[in-house]
This record gives structure tokens, sequence and C-alpha cells, in this order.
């Protein structure tokens, strides 16, 4: 069967956790991944929680990534879906990995959008 997307969910444990209360920063090291993995950007929200942690997506043609995180435990979680096969969605999960300074991550990939293609 042929995916129309791919999506991969990121737990990202032991984290920078300065990094991870700072929306700017962030916001900033979302929009490098994307970048990184060729993601055309067409919109993007962040929001910072009190007392602490961050949420935010940025809407890329191709779909979206999202983060979520919990500085307090050192703790990301991240969202990356991709259409097509036009967006490098490892070289975005490495970018996040490195710029977060996480220790320790699980991923796990989802094809999304199964369909059998025309006989």
């Amino acid at each position: 069967m042929e995916a129309l997307g791919v999506q991969i969910l990121m737990e990202c444990y032991d984290c920078d956790r300065a990094l991870l209360d700072d929306p700017d920063r962030i916001q900033v090291t979302m929009r490098e991944a994307a970048l990184k993995g060729g993601a055309h950007i067409v919109n993007e929200a962040f929001h910072q929680f009190a007392p602490q942690g961050v949420s935010g997506v940025l809407v890329i043609a191709e779909s979206h990534l999202s983060v979520h995180t919990w500085p307090e435990h050192g703790y990301a979680a991240i969202d990356i879906f991709t259409c097509g096969d036009r967006v490098d969605i490892w070289a975005i999960k490495t970018h996040l990995e490195l710029a977060l300074q996480s220790q320790r991550i699980s991923v796990t990939e989802l094809r999304r959008g199964l369909i059998q293609p025309n006989a």
C-alpha cells in the first residue's frame, strides 16, 4: 500500500531545561529544523505557559510540526507530519534531537493515509 504521508512522534527526554522554557528559542529551533528538511513554512503559533512550558506549531505546505514541552521534567513531545516525498523528515528529527540536547529519545513512525494503488 502507498501512504499519503509519514508522521514521526518523538519523545525527547533529559533535554536542556532552559531551552524548553524559552518560546523564542523553541520557535527558532523548529523553524531551523523545518528548513533543514526542505519544508515550506506557511504559518506558525507558539505560546508560553505559566509557570512553565511551551507549545507551538509550524504549519508547513507539506503538513505540520508541533512541540509541547515540560521543562520541569526535561521532556518534549514532538510531532512531525509530512505529505509527499519532498521533505526529509529524518533531517528534521536529527536537528531537533541535537538542538534540544536530548540525552534519550523514542521515535515512532506512522504511515498515514494508506491507499491502494490503482490497478
